[in-house]
């Protein structure tokens, strides 16, 4: 009988029956499919999270590009406050309360819901005195000063006080004072009218600078000093003559510090009088702002008094600042008056201009009645918009950016909710140099906080990118050779039993943590360089003179001597070496100082012009590179060890030396990993944080030069971002550095990415 009748299994009997073997495949079907879609949600994981990553980052930064908006709450009717035409408007920061002078010389509180007038302050003139003239001082010290008849003024601060009359009842009061006083105080000796008047406060002087009737200038400055004991208060007053200029000027605005007086004239002209010293006032400058045909129409400082925005009669708006004269001396602080930027014009002649009271933008008002909202360091205009049919007078906004009042033509009040929160940024500021106030040129600079209230915020990227490209540059400098040369070497040259101990200890390198390289640059390695500053260079040429010679010296030696080293254990010998030699040189350092450098090294590089700070690029470099190094020795001595043999035994064969065949045949084999290895590495320099942070100096300085320090991106976040208020401006432009140094990174991976694929494809057939 035929067996296979009987078992129709042809197959022996030791092996798995066909049911079994189908049951298997089905297993390894599963298997396989199930780790195919592992690995496709895994990829699809990180897509994901990588795309979720850049979504949050740009929902915190898209704020940033905003412009502002405007929405109109109420409107008053002024006929219900009294007669006459507001020139000068307020708000307090709860938004409840309105300010406004009219040009009869009084002073209005009314509650900005309805209208209602709560309180009118008149200047109680006396018979026949009537206000020639209103000027303001910057928006903090809410001054304003009344210019008179008979050579007076009266100076007002309006203010509010915050009461609450029952449990939780909160109620705000209005509070003006008089810092000199109820009575008028006298300006003009000889009883001129003065047809232009401006008033500033500096400490406990308040000054007052005035045109009078027949075009004579004056300078007054008031200290008011009170009586401990009895409290009587007295007001001390001193008078100076200021140079007059050929034409009258139609706006004056002081100085918050009182050294500076700046004026516009009938034909469009600005003019610079020097008052540092009264008792020596000099007429500085006179620059030209408008075009034929053209004149100023209103001029206001902005927060600080270190610059001022002009407007003309055709809507055009620009902003000048004092710039220091580079080719004066350096102790007569000559400065001159140089126009910084200009913004978007207005469709009509520019009426009024009310800087904000904590920042660097400004509200302008047109008699075409449109409302713009502009900012001075980004050169922003957030918003231009028509609210009145007829021309619009005056103007001003709340402390607090968030209300803007302003009053028209025909008597109405126009009560407006501003949404403004980042004017400070734009694309152009972050990415182009910046005329900042108190700098002679624009430049690139990074300074986000200060101690003043005045202070302009600075925020260029470019110092933090440059930083950032500088720490990793010369980290690659530093790791890339000796991390590259030690893999090939170990890979390929070393001797198996050396390397199962070399590969092992350098991947252990790589757990440590970089915050202990950081504390040993920052304290140990720093101060070991400047106080050894030649070994930098003196390293750089001696150990590699020294390996030739050790290797021409081994060359030498004869063949029974040389054969006793085994293969591969060449590197032992240079050991001692490299340790003998960095001794010596570290000892010979101070004798290399004092014979060429004068004693000092450090002295020598300030002398020649190169600035040298203590914590810089050289140690970030060396220290950043030894977190680097095992990175990149790790997977380029992988990719090298994993070459074919049948490769390189193959071009032995054919009569190539060892190093031919390395450089020939297994760097072309390898250069995928290699190369992979390097922009791993570089993403890694790119975005560490705590050595840059702990072995820099964190100063955001544009340069590359390896003795100075930096500020990086990464290292810039970690400082600031614990102690910024959350959504503030400062906030999300940290958001956007971590934007930028992820855009970097994905870049930088990317091409790496499509380079190795292709250097694989080149090179995968040897």
């Amino acid at each position: 009988m035929d067996d296979s009748a009987i078992n129709p299994d042809p197959r022996p009997s030791h092996l798995p029956s066909a049911a079994t073997m189908a049951k298997r495949r089905r297993r390894r079907y599963l298997a396989d499919g199930a780790a195919r879609w592992m690995v496709r949600a895994g990829g699809g994981g990180v897509v994901i999270a990588l795309t979720l990553i850049f979504v949050y980052l740009f929902s915190e930064v898209f704020p940033l590009l905003k412009g502002a908006s405007i929405e109109s709450t109420t409107t008053l009717q002024t006929q219900s406050l009294s007669e006459g035409t507001g020139v000068y408007l307020g708000l307090e920061r709860y938004g409840e309360i309105g300010m406004r002078y009219t040009q009869a010389g009084t002073l209005q509180y009314f509650r900005l819901s309805d209208g209602e007038l709560l309180r009118t302050i008149d200047l109680n003139l006396a018979d026949g005195v009537t206000v020639t003239s209103i000027g303001n001082g910057e928006p903090r010290s809410r001054l304003v000063a009344f210019g008179l008849s008979d050579g007076r003024a009266m100076v007002i601060r309006h203010e509010s006080e915050l009461t609450f009359p029952s449990e939780g009842v909160r109620e705000i009061v209005p509070a003006p004072e008089f810092p000199l006083g109820r009575d008028p105080v006298v300006v003009d000796d000889q009883g001129r009218a003065l047809t232009t008047i401006a008033v500033q406060q500096a400490r406990d002087d308040t000054g007052v600078a005035a045109l009078t009737s027949d075009g004579e200038l004056t300078l007054v400055r008031y200290r008011v000093r009170t009586a401990l004991l009895t409290g009587a208060q007295e007001i001390q007053r001193q008078q100076w003559p200021i140079p007059a200029h050929e034409q009258p000027v139609a706006h004056l605005h002081l100085s918050a510090n009182l050294w500076n007086l700046i004026g516009a004239d009938a034909s469009g002209n600005l003019v610079y009088w020097d008052i540092a010293e009264p008792d020596n006032p000099v007429l500085r400058d006179v620059a030209s702002v408008v075009e034929p045909g053209e004149r100023i129409t209103d001029m206001e400082y902005l927060n600080g008094t270190f610059s001022a925005v002009v407007g003309t009669s055709e809507g055009r708006l620009s902003q000048w600042f004092l710039v220091r004269d580079e080719s004066a001396d350096a102790g007569d602080n000559i400065f001159y008056l140089a126009r910084a930027r200009e913004f978007r014009q207005h469709p009509g002649a520019i009426t009024d201009i009310r800087p904000e009271y904590n920042r660097k933008g400004f509200v302008v008002v047109d008699d075409q009645g449109y409302l713009g909202i502009h900012y001075g360091t980004s050169a922003r205009t957030l918003s231009l918009k028509s609210i009145a049919d007829t021309a619009l007078t005056a103007v001003t906004v709340s402390p607090v950016n968030n209300q803007i009042l302003a009053e028209t033509r025909s008597g109405e009040l126009k009560v407006l909710d501003i949404w403004n929160e980042h004017p400070e940024a734009s694309l152009a500021a972050f990415w182009n140099k910046v005329w900042y106030e108190g700098r002679s040129n624009p430049e690139y600079v990074w300074q986000a906080s200060s101690g003043s209230d005045s202070f302009e915020p600075k925020y260029s990227m470019v110092p933090l990118t440059i930083g950032t490209l500088k720490a990793a540059f010369f980290a690659m400098l530093f790791a890339m050779p000796l991390a590259i040369a030690g893999a090939i070497y170990t890979a390929y040259f070393m001797a198996p039993q050396i390397r199962g101990y070399v590969k092992p200890t350098i991947e252990v390198m790589e757990a440590l943590p970089t915050v202990i390289l950081g504390f040993l640059a920052g304290l140990w390695l720093a101060p070991f360089i400047e106080d050894h500053l030649p070994v930098v260079f003196t390293v750089l040429i001696g150990l590699p003179m020294t390996f030739l010679a050790i290797a021409f010296a081994y060359a030498q030696l004869p063949r029974a001597w040389r054969v006793r080293v085994p293969a591969g254990w060449e590197a032992v010998i240079l050991m001692p070496v490299i340790a003998l030699v960095v001794w010596v040189l570290v000892g010979l350092s101070p004798m290399i100082e004092i014979a060429f450098f004068n004693g000092s090294m450090r002295q020598w590089f300030t002398e020649v012009g190169i600035t040298y700070d203590q914590r810089n690029a050289l140690v970030v470099g060396i220290a950043m590179g030894f977190a680097v190094i095992p990175t990149i020795f790790s997977i380029a001595e992988d990719a090298v060890f994993t070459v074919p043999k049948h490769l390189t035994q193959g071009s032995l064969a054919l009569g190539a030396t060892p190093w031919q065949t390395v450089t020939r045949v297994v760097l072309l084999t390898a250069s995928p990993g290699i190369f992979s290895a390097v922009m791993i590495g570089f993403g890694r320099a790119v975005g560490e944080t705590m050595i840059v942070l702990m072995a820099t100096g964190n100063s955001p300085v544009l340069n590359f030069n390896i003795f100075e320090g930096m500020r990086t991106l990464s290292a810039n976040i970690a400082v600031e971002l614990p102690e910024t208020a959350v959504d503030s401006t400062h906030f999300r432009i940290l958001f956007m550095a971590g934007l930028v140094l992820f855009a970097m990174t994905f870049f930088v991976n990317t091409i790496a990415e499509i380079v190795r694929q292709r250097l694989r494809a080149r090179y995968s057939n040897l």
